[in-house]
């Protein structure tokens, strides 16, 4: 079997490495996180003390991590992975980070002699648990190539985005209409509610409706509109809001970087910011956004 070191176990992480380990691929994992470690252990992975247990004989590593420090404190440096790997090894990131962090991983591979591609997802926990991710990748195609299969074993859908970093460009693309989406149903779905429609039965007009969108056919943010969903439970799980703010940071940044027009991004960035002012409220699902347009006793509160 071939060995594939995994790093970053969480919502998102933990799921894809347990596909890698149903479509036969041998996953030494390691997370800072023990459940999360433990979890993974439970579903087939080897469960590593450290990062060197790791690496050894493994011929890819993926990571799925929080943020563009992680990535960099994990594989940059004189400690990184970067200094430890083979050549002709390959390092495929899922982390979403800023194309820049993206191209500094990129560059300290090319010297090493280490493919490397950025392929950040898209889809959600639904998607990373049943193995149909969107990846959006970034670098060159032949890395891409090699990569494909355990790609395939994640997910249902692989798109070459260009060269370095542009699969990063992409998710955050991607991320910012998700959340200027998800801001404008709840929105909508808040007036139904308010002028007394049922938010089950305005999902359903809606989505076979001109405003039909993603977040209302796979994520309706309403509680009791749709099952399974973060919204049936209490907006647990999923996707949180804490990440979603990163994401919507990271493409303003991009914006300012490239004096590119994004109002709309801009607002949905504050909402989320007033939405994510409490520590609660960090880690619930972003779909819970939905809060900040119920009004209790006519009041608009969060």
């Amino acid at each position: 079997m071939q060995k594939i070191a995994f790093f970053g176990l969480g919502n998102m992480g933990g799921p894809m490495a347990a596909n890698l380990v149903k479509a036969g691929y041998q996953v030494a994992a390691f997370d800072l996180n023990p459940a999360a470690l433990a979890q993974a252990q439970r579903k087939g992975c080897l469960a590593c003390e450290h990062i060197g247990q790791a690496l050894e004989g493994a011929g890819t590593v993926i990571s799925m991590l929080p943020s563009g420090d992680a990535i960099k404190g994990l594989y940059l440096g004189e400690q990184g992975l970067l200094k430890q790997l083979q050549e002709d090894t390959l390092v495929i990131d899922c982390s979403t980070v800023s194309a820049e962090d993206a191209c500094l991983v990129h560059e300290a591979a090319y010297v090493r002699g280490i493919r490397a591609i950025d392929a950040p997802v898209s889809g959600g926990t639904a998607a990373a648990i049943a193995g149909t991710l969107c990846f959006m990748c970034g670098g060159d195609m032949a890395a891409i190539d090699v990569a494909r299969a355990p790609l395939q074993a994640m997910g249902s859908k692989i798109f070459h985005a260009g060269g370095a970093g542009s699969g990063q460009v992409a998710k955050i693309c991607n991320n910012l209409l998700l959340a200027v989406q998800m801001t404008g149903t709840a929105e909508a779905l808040q007036l139904g509610v308010d002028k007394g429609l049922d938010p089950r039965v305005l999902s359903e007009i809606m989505c076979e409706s001109s405003g039909n969108n993603w977040s209302l056919t796979h994520y309706n943010p309403y509680p009791g509109a749709m099952e399974n969903v973060p919204a049936a439970n209490g907006y647990c799980g999923g996707f949180s809001v804490a990440l979603m703010l990163k994401d919507l940071r990271l493409a303003m940044d991009a914006a300012a970087g490239s004096a590119s027009s994004t109002p709309m991004g801009a607002l949905a960035e504050n909402l989320y910011q007033l939405h994510g002012a409490s520590a609660v409220n960090q880690q619930l699902d972003f779909s819970s956004i939905q809060n900040m347009f119920r009004r209790p006793a006519g009041v608009l509160t969060d």
